[in-house]
Parts: structure tokens; C-alpha cells; sequence
């Protein structure tokens, strides 16, 4: 089935969130809700969220997925508030176990590290329905080693591995990425069908164009910079390491990563009613 999607712009982290059904009345799944974080005053809000709340109400939708590509590391996930005003189960690949302990000493993680945060934990290939659409979650670790592409009907999100074609491709930088890892699992998704949909997580548009998040395996392998056919592993490999080499940290990585390795659930409040996130000095 060709499922309908809506999505959701978030031009401060430059994310896109998705309602994924099919039809009104329909169930729905939620891809990479995004929680409004303001870095410089420790302030959260939820504008982002409840304009995919009014959508999901207005179309009289039922939620039964709030799914993650990965552990984000660019934004707060706003997948509990949801889950909260409108129900369903958190997801996202069992590799966030991995993630959890590579952050578990920065971030002075004395609990489980098993993932349980999450509602449910996908396996490579595991499938799952949306209402009558079919799903199958794809493992491409590379980014990360957690990262899950959602595959629906005709549609797959990719998550951070692929970026518009004019973009390229994500960074392999991060604790258990890899560039040789990252390489094969996007050649693993432009070997879908030529027509199959392909939604980005993010897009850092050039200067000239808007903002975008569509587009197909064939337009990928004919024009992404970055990996595009008649690229070969090695050379791909040379060209990431070298430009993640002179990439900055992402600014909100460190409240990013603590929140969403727990499912995006914020810190309990101390004895004086504030919350707070931690920040490792000289750790990373």
C-alpha cells in the first residue's frame, strides 16, 4: 500500500517529523516527534508537538507507534508528551542498547542498560502493521550503531543516514559509528525498487532552495553527492572521515543524548522541584 504521510518541519533543529496512516479515522504512527528545547535557558516547550497532536485529532487518527530512527542527537524527543496526549507504543532498533553503554560512563549511567525504557525494542527486519499497512524495520547502523529505517508500503524512513541528494549523507563520527558501515547500509536501501519514497530525518538545505525531505532510490543513486552509483566504499569512506574531521559537535548533544538513550523521558525533579540535565566537563 502507498501509506499518506504528513510532515512536520522543525526549522530550529532542521528535523522532520512524520505522521505516517491511511486514511482518516485510520491508525497512525509517529516518526522522530521533536520536544522545543531552548539551549540558552534550559527552557522546554511543545509547540512542535501539538501541532502533530491537532493534526492526528483533526484527521481522527489513532497512534499506535511513536517510532525513533535512532538516539537523536540533534534534538529532544518529544515521543512521551505524545504518548501521553495520544497514546502508543515507543520504538525504536535494539542497538540503542549499544548506545546506552557507549554513554554510560559520560554520562555516570549506574542502572540497566537494556533498553527497557523503550516500549518495544526492533530486531533487523522485524515487522510490524500500521492498521493495514505493513512495516518492517531496517537495520542501518553507520551514524550510530542503534539506527532504524522504517520501511511502510512504498515508503521508507531513512533516518540519519541518507540527506537529500544535494546534501549527501550523515556523519560517522559518533560512539559505534563507522563510514565502511554506514556505506553498506545505504547501498542495502538504493538496492529497494528505482520508485520507492525515501524521507530524511533532516535537511541543511543550500543556499538557493527551501527545505525538503523527499525523494526516491533512483533519484539518490543518480545525484547524491556523497554515495551516488560508481562510488566505491573506499572512496566514500576517505571523503566521510575527512569531512567529519572538521564538523563541531552538535549543539544540543549532551541535554540530546541523555534524554533520548531514556526513551526521551526528562529527569525526575530534585527536592527543590527543578529538573536538571547533566553536562560532562572535558568527557567528550
Amino acid at each position: 500500500m502507498k501509506p499518506l504521510i504528513q510532515p512536520f518541519f522543525d526549522p530550529a533543529t532542521s528535523t522532520v517529523s512524520y505522521v505516517v496512516h491511511s486514511g482518516a479515522g485510520s491508525d497512525c504512527a509517529i516518526i522522530d516527534p521533536v520536544l522545543d528545547f531552548d539551549p540558552k535557558s534550559g527552557r522546554t516547550s511543545t509547540t512542535n508537538a501539538d501541532q502533530v497532536i491537532a493534526f492526528v485529532r483533526e484527521q481522527k487518527l489513532n497512534v499506535t507507534w511513536l517510532l525513533e530512527t535512532h538516539a537523536h542527537a540533534d534534538h529532544l524527543s518529544g515521543a512521551p508528551y505524545l504518548q501521553k496526549h495520544l497514546g502508543g507504543q515507543i520504538g525504536i532498533g535494539a542497538g540503542i542498547k549499544d548506545v546506552q553503554k557507549a554513554f554510560a560512563h559520560v554520562l555516570n549511567r549506574k542502572d540497566r542498560l537494556d533498553g527497557m525504557e523503550f516500549g518495544r525494542l526492533f530486531e533487523a527486519g522485524e515487522t510490524f502493521t500500521i492498521g493495514p499497512l505493513q512495516a518492517r524495520a531496517l537495520h542501518v547502523p553507520g551514524h550510530t550503531p542503534a539506527d532504524m529505517a522504517y520501511q511502510i508500503g512504498d515508503a521508507v524512513f531513512v533516518g540519519d543516514t541518507l540527506f537529500m541528494p544535494d546534501v549527501g549523507t550523515a556523519r560517522c563520527d559518533f560512539p559505534g559509528g563507522s563510514a565502511s558501515v554506514l556505506y553498506r547500509s545505504v547501498r542495502r536501501l538504493l538496492e529497494l525498487p528505482p520508485a520507492t519514497r525515501l524521507f530524511m530525518c533532516h535537511d541543511y538545505p543550500p543556499a538557493g532552495r527551501g527545505p525538503q525531505w523527499e525523494t526516491t532510490v533512483a533519484e539518490q543513486r543518480a545525484a547524491n553527492i556523497h554515495i551516488r552509483d560508481g562510488i566505491s566504499e573506499e572512496e566514500f569512506v576517505a571523503m566521510r572521515t575527512t569531512r567529519d574531521a572538521t564538523l563541531s559537535m552538535p549543539t544540543l548533544i549532551l541535554p540530546a543524548i541523555q534524554v533520548n538513550i531514556s526513551a526521551g523521558k526528562l529527569p525526575e525533579a530534585e527536592d527543590n522541584g527543578v529538573r536538571y540535565l547533566r553536562i560532562p566537563l572535558d568527557a567528550i
